[in-house]
């Protein structure tokens, strides 16, 4: 009775509120076989969750870190809002670029998609993350909404940004087959290649499909800004070349988007409790933190002693 007695007083014994709760079994843990409801009951009574690394970084796609109070128990989960976003801004913009069914134009029949779906939702989500304190993944939703919003303005008549290199000030439909607007817009494209290089590397510490997305849009955006470049030589000469390598970056930007696709059901599923659950393969547990690495250290170093 005593043993019993003192169980369950072990079990009530409050996390510390700044930590990562701890690998003991509190009786509330959360993972991929815990019925949700259940577990729901089990956080709202006792006020706090223990959820597994692997469940915490297929859903907010940022490795598991601390922060005050309960916060993820008060708010939605807003990385869902901001992937669906971003893939229904893409893909339409992908099947224009490689010509599908006649499409074409850079995507402009799509501007409203570009500014309420690629560039209002993703700057939602990531307003949502940094609440959350997920710091990974409110910049790339942030930079993203940003470029969407970017790339959308570029395609008004009323921002001019094509109009001013044929002297319009009503955004002339010829600026954007001028030279000079194309190779000047195709450095927008590099630097969006270079920001997801970084991207790339910095998702080594999620999962594989997200670090596969950031892959694929790589060559996207690099094969877009040559095919800008090349038309700007030359537009009659390079037209062929240059078509393909504007095919070449919608496909890319195609395969990013199954990936996304698959990302964004397998997050849906997760946070529904789904009864099975598509894998996106965690990648946090083969490339370790700075600060797991020094605990192992500071371990290894106390067993030594």
């Amino acid at each position: 009775m005593t043993s019993r007695t003192a169980r369950v007083n072990e079990d009530l014994e409050p996390p510390h509120s700044n930590d990562i709760p701890r690998e003991r079994d509190y009786g509330y843990d959360l993972d991929d076989s815990e019925d949700r409801e259940n577990a729901l009951r089990k956080i709202h009574t006792s006020g706090a969750l223990s959820i597994s690394p692997e469940l915490f970084e297929k859903i907010y796609l940022s490795p598991q870190n601390r922060v005050s109070g309960d916060l993820r128990g008060t708010f939605a989960n807003p990385t869902p809002l901001a992937i669906g976003g971003f893939l229904i801004a893409l893909t339409p913009l992908s099947c224009d670029l490689m010509g599908w069914r006649g499409s074409g134009g850079n995507g402009a029949a799509s501007t409203g998609s570009f500014f309420f779906f690629g560039g209002l939702l993703m700057i939602l989500g990531s307003i949502g993350e940094f609440i959350l304190g997920n710091t990974f993944p409110m910049v790339v939703f942030g930079s993203f909404g940003a470029f969407w919003l970017s790339y959308g303005a570029t395609l008004v008549p009323g921002f001019n940004a094509y109009g001013a290199y044929v002297g319009s000030t009503t955004g002339d439909l010829a600026g954007l087959q001028d030279a000079g607007f194309q190779s000047s817009f195709a450095f927008f494209q590099v630097f969006m290649g270079l920001l997801c290089t970084m991207y790339m590397i910095l998702a080594l510490r999620t999962n594989l499909i997200f670090f596969l997305i950031f892959l694929t849009l790589i060559p996207s955006f690099w094969t877009l800004a040559a095919a800008f470049w090349k038309l700007s030589e030359d537009p009659v000469g390079n037209a062929v070349l240059g078509n393909r390598l504007i095919y070449t970056s919608g496909a890319c930007s195609f395969v990013t988007c199954i990936l996304g696709w698959y990302l964004f059901l397998s997050i849906m599923m997760a946070s529904l409790d789904f009864p099975f659950q598509l894998p996106v393969f965690d990648l946090s547990r083969y490339i370790k933190g700075a600060s797991d690495r020094e605990k192992a250290r500071k371990k290894k170093k106390l067993y030594d002693a």
